[in-house]
């Protein structure tokens, strides 16, 4: 596959308002391709420098003889993981589940959407 056809797949974009020292841009980055980023005084200037970084990334990649990792979609993942917790960590997200009168799951999912 040649530069052009990874740029047609669907690749997750993150584009974000951002107010630091350094002022007021956003910032681009895709999820996927780890490193690749940039931003721009307005969102379709961050989304027009994001697109020059991966064509970049993935020419550099390819050049190279790297793998490009492909883009991932919500269809790829089960919604299920399992997290090993020391012991007194899951007594006590089981009794505040329990306190809140809730399931452990519905807790935990609660806890990590925060």
């Amino acid at each position: 596959m040649d530069v052009k056809e990874y740029l047609k797949l669907p690749y997750n974009f993150i584009i974000q308002p951002i107010n630091d020292e350094s002022g007021s841009y956003f910032y681009a980055r895709v999820l996927e391709l780890d490193g690749c980023q940039s931003t721009g005084d307005t969102f379709d200037e961050a989304y027009r420098n994001l697109l020059e970084a991966m064509e970049g990334y993935i020419e550099t990649k390819l050049e190279n003889g790297f793998a490009v990792p492909m883009p991932q979609s919500v269809e790829d993942y089960s919604g299920k993981f399992v997290v090993r917790v020391p012991k007194s960590l899951h007594q006590s997200l089981a009794i505040e589940a329990q306190r809140e009168g809730v399931s452990l799951n519905q807790y935990a999912l609660y806890k990590l959407s925060k």
